[in-house]
């Protein structure tokens, strides 16, 4: 009875404290990630608060969290959308991984980490965070404008991207030789066709089977199938997170649509237990020494995010202004790069890898919402000095705020 109390206070307390840190995120505007971060480093060892009898359940849900945040990407798309973006983005995806995966790998060679740590963070520095990205294009009122769809083709390459990176990983970690390797990527690849193709011809007949109008049935239904595929791609050491992936893909139309408005809660809730997790395993006296290493790829990797944007707008034909704003956006990095470094972290391959990765995204999930409100305004200052003249109008210096509005006109009067 005493543990069963503790346990309960405990993880209420963790609860109540993740929705205060998640109000005061949100009065200032920013993501909550980076606090939930620095609560698990407050509550797990080393730290102010260690947990006791929680921990376990806690990692449980931090699990369920990762399957949910996959099983909520794979909702957002239809597998039409993802072989459109496929075929014709292929080539902004390349130049993405190439840029932002290779500094990662290259640090962890240069840390003398070995190989299999170099893939795991060339993962954590390649893939950019969905969620943060989002949030950062609606508060500054740029859904409408002409670089965001560049922004996103290039977030759905990335997601789509994991159906096959994230089984490399896996096995690598679970120290599998070549030929187990190479046959757990085989049908790992083999299972995310099929699941396309079966999505592709018969997702109405999968959403119907799934699709009811109670909402209790069709959390059960669509929960129950996720934990449950997920659960069988773990045991086929796929990875549970791509099989939820695979499922919300399987989805669309209404069911997708009601789904998603059911589990959002869901999600945030387990997702915020996942970043504490993260953080109870990571000794805070463990990030000091990696601070440097962090800082310096941070700064590498997000001026490698602000040309791969730059690229792929160039290409799209987007204007200089809203190439600018495309490659600040991309900048942010968040719940996927955790939940990579998290498996590392789990199979206990490097134990500097963790606090990087930490203090990695603490960095870049600042930096990204101000890089992306500032890369533009501070680029047309320093084209405008470059060639002589300043960036002035009626004789006043132009703010970002006025900038920000007078390139939101441009690209309203360019689709008009």
């Amino acid at each position: 009875m005493h543990s069963s109390a503790v346990f309960l206070i405990e993880f209420g307390a963790i609860i109540l404290g993740l929705g205060l840190l998640g109000r005061l995120a949100g009065r200032f505007q920013l993501s909550p990630i980076p606090l939930y971060l620095l609560a698990g480093l407050a509550f797990g060892e080393g730290g102010l608060l260690p947990l006791g009898t929680s921990e376990e359940f806690v990692a449980i849900g931090a699990e369920i969290g990762v399957i949910l945040l996959l099983l909520m990407l794979g909702l957002e798309y239809t597998a039409s959308d993802l072989l459109s973006n496929l075929r014709t983005q292929y080539p902004a995806g390349l130049v993405d991984a190439a840029l932002n995966a290779l500094p990662g790998a290259a640090m962890a060679l240069l840390l003398g980490w070995g190989p299999v740590a170099a893939v795991v963070l060339a993962g954590v520095t390649w893939i950019s965070s969905s969620g943060v990205i989002a949030k950062v294009l609606g508060d500054l009122g740029r859904l409408g404008n002409r670089e965001t769809p560049v922004v996103l083709s290039i977030l759905v390459l990335e997601d789509l991207s994991m159906a096959v990176y994230l089984p490399i990983v896996t096995a690598l970690l679970a120290g599998a030789g070549l030929a187990a390797g190479s046959l757990t990527l085989a049908v790992a690849l083999g299972v995310a066709g099929l699941v396309l193709l079966v999505a592709v011809r018969h997702g109405r007949l999968i959403s119907r089977f799934v699709s009811s109008d109670d909402p209790e049935k069709l959390l059960l239904v669509v929960l129950g199938l996720t934990l449950l595929v997920a659960g069988l791609a773990q045991q086929l050491q796929v990875s549970a997170a791509v099989g939820a992936f695979l499922v919300g893909i399987a989805l669309s139309g209404e069911v997708a649509e009601g789904a998603h408005g059911l589990l959002a809660p869901l999600r945030d809730l387990f997702a915020a237990v996942f970043f504490v997790f993260f953080g109870l395993h990571t000794d805070p006296a463990s990030i000091p020494p990696v601070l440097l290493p962090a800082l310096a790829l941070g700064l590498v990797t997000a001026a490698t995010k602000i040309a791969t944007g730059y690229w792929a707008a160039r290409r799209a034909g987007i204007s200089a202004k809203g190439r600018w704003r495309a490659g600040g956006t991309l900048v942010a990095r968040g719940e996927f790069s955790i939940v990579i470094a998290g498996l590392a972290v789990t199979a206990g391959i490097e134990p500097s890898l963790g606090p990087l990765a930490t203090a990695y995204v603490l960095i870049l999930v600042i930096l990204g919402p101000l890089t992306a409100r500032w890369t533009e305004p501070l680029a047309t200052r320093l084209t405008a000095h470059r060639a002589g003249r300043r960036p002035e109008r009626d004789g006043a210096p132009a703010s970002p705020e006025t900038a920000h509005e007078a390139i939101e006109g441009e690209d309203a009067l360019g689709r008009t």
